[in-house]
């Protein structure tokens, strides 16, 4: 795809959407879009846009044999990683309180990364991956 910014205005327009920007950090191959009309529906769906738009994004990309750019909306993955390593860091301190394990709820591959790294340089506990396919979640451990 020549030109990211124009595809994803033109699918943001196809949705309905009017109020809209779209930034794109070509080196980082990231992009930010924030979308300003219908607020209530936005943020009720916020989660669905982000996805649905990076699916569109990535299959585009696989046709035309590309690495897909990841986009954020109105900065719900950016808030939703911030949420997530705050759930790490809270879990590891219950964790040295407790001595026990503690098993965080299903997550997907990148949210389970994200916990696995925030807690990657933590010298008092270790994080596990377990369950499968679909009930996957990360465990955190005392190192002993």
């Amino acid at each position: 795809m020549e030109n990211w910014e124009t595809f994803v205005k033109k699918t943001i327009e196809l949705i309905g959407f009017k109020d809209f920007r779209v930034d794109i950090d070509n080196e980082r191959n990231r992009g930010l879009i924030f979308i300003y009309d219908s607020p209530t529906l936005v943020k009720e769906n916020l989660a669905q846009i982000v996805e649905s738009l990076n699916y569109l994004i990535q299959m585009a990309a696989k046709k035309n044999g590309q690495a897909p750019p990841v986009f954020d909306v109105n900065n719900y993955r950016q808030e939703r990683e911030n949420l997530i390593v705050e759930l790490a860091k809270a879990a590891a301190k219950k964790v040295l309180a407790t001595g026990e394990n503690i098993s965080l709820p299903v997550m997907n591959s990148y949210e389970r990364r994200l916990i696995h790294m925030a807690l990657a340089i933590h010298p008092e506990v270790t994080t596990e991956s377990a369950g499968l396919s679909k009930d996957r979640h990360v465990i955190i451990k005392l190192i002993k």
